[in-house]
C-alpha cells in the first residue's frame, strides 16, 4: 500500500506526479528543483541559492513525512554543468552529517525541468 506525501511548504508538481511516495517503510521524494513554494518563482543564478532551494523543498516534504535529512538513504543530484559539482556539493553536504550521508550519484545533462541548473532527488527510510 502507498501513501502519497503532499505539503503545501514544498512547490506543488507540475505535472502527473505527487511530491513524495511512502510505501513501507521507504519514502521516495520527487526531483525538486529550485523553485519557491510561497511566491512560485525560481530561484536563478546563483547556484549555491538554487541549491539550498531544492534542499529545503525537500526538507520541508521529509519533515511532511515525519522524516528528516537523518532517514535520507539514497541522493540524486542532477546539473546543467559538472563544472558546478563543488559549489552544489559545499551546499549539499550543509544537510547531512559525513559519517550517516546518503548514497548518492551526481550527473550531468543537457537539460532540466523549467530549464534549471539543478534538481536532486531522495529516498530515505523510517527508522525501525
Amino acid at each position: 500500500m502507498k501513501k502519497i506525501i503532499n505539503t503545501p511548504n514544498a512547490p506543488a508538481p507540475i505535472g502527473p506526479y505527487n511530491q513524495a511516495v511512502l510505501t513501507g517503510n521507504t519514502l521516495y521524494i520527487s526531483g525538486q528543483i529550485p523553485l519557491d513554494p510561497v511566491s512560485g518563482d525560481l530561484i536563478q543564478g546563483d547556484i549555491k541559492k538554487e541549491t539550498k532551494q531544492c534542499m529545503e523543498n525537500l526538507k520541508a516534504i521529509l519533515t511532511e513525512a515525519k522524516l528528516n535529512f537523518e532517514n535520507v538513504v539514497k541522493a540524486s543530484i542532477f546539473v546543467k554543468d559538472i563544472r558546478q559539482f563543488s559549489e552544489v556539493n559545499s551546499v549539499y553536504g550543509n544537510y547531512f552529517d559525513p559519517k550517516t550521508a546518503p548514497a548518492r550519484e551526481t550527473v550531468e545533462v543537457a537539460n532540466l525541468p523549467k530549464f534549471v541548473n539543478v534538481e536532486i532527488s531522495m529516498i530515505a527510510v523510517l527508522d525501525n
